[in-house]
């Protein structure tokens, strides 16, 4: 399996303060290029995400903005399959590319890691990405870019054993556009829940 795992934090409700970015790589189904920035949103920070995620103001002032990571997440993100805990940090990347009148950057296809989840293990209790590490033994930090990334893609690769399913199987609409699609990502408008 290769795709890209990929995380946001933001620093108030509007999903476009995107204030740290975090990026997990991973091929043949391993981890192989990790990286992560604080982002200066040009936004106020709301205490609630700031308790959340422990980033504030005075970590981003000297940090890059949006449209100044362009190349590099271009280089990361262009043409590869995008794997995320639910579509809360498509739908923030979208909205930052929106704020600063930039068009997406083109991606082989989205996954929402919460979703698959829910139909691979439909008895756990929830699949929220905090439970489903501590269910798996997988160890990171939560609410840091970097690892959240890093974990919603081990997820997808235990998935991916336990259902036999490989990238193109669970992306929808399938790459070859086949009959029964037996994925279905969640509302792209969900909340994030890790």
């Amino acid at each position: 399996m290769e795709f890209v795992a990929v995380d946001v934090e933001t620093a108030n409700h509007s999903p476009a303060s995107i204030c740290q970015i975090g990026i997990a790589c991973f091929r043949n189904g391993l981890p192989t290029e990790t990286w992560g920035v604080l982002v200066n949103p040009e936004a106020p920070f709301l205490s609630f995400n700031t308790r959340i995620h422990g980033i504030g103001p005075q970590d981003v002032s000297g940090a890059p903005t949006w449209p100044e990571l362009r190349p590099k997440l271009r280089s990361l993100l262009e043409d590869r399959t995008i794997a995320s805990h639910t579509y809360f940090d498509r739908t923030a990347m979208n909205g930052a590319d929106m704020r600063y009148g930039l068009s997406a950057i083109p991606v082989a296809g989205w996954l929402d890691t919460c979703g698959i989840a829910r139909r691979v293990w439909p008895r756990l209790a929830n699949h929220k990405l905090t439970s489903l590490a501590q269910n798996f033994g997988l160890s990171y930090r939560a609410h840091d870019a970097i690892d959240d990334a890093r974990c919603a893609g081990q997820v997808l690769l235990l998935a991916g054993h336990a259902s036999a399913l490989d990238l193109a199987e669970m992306l929808y609409p399938a790459p070859t556009g086949g009959s029964r699609r037996r994925y279905r990502p969640s509302d792209e408008n969900a909340t994030k829940s890790n």
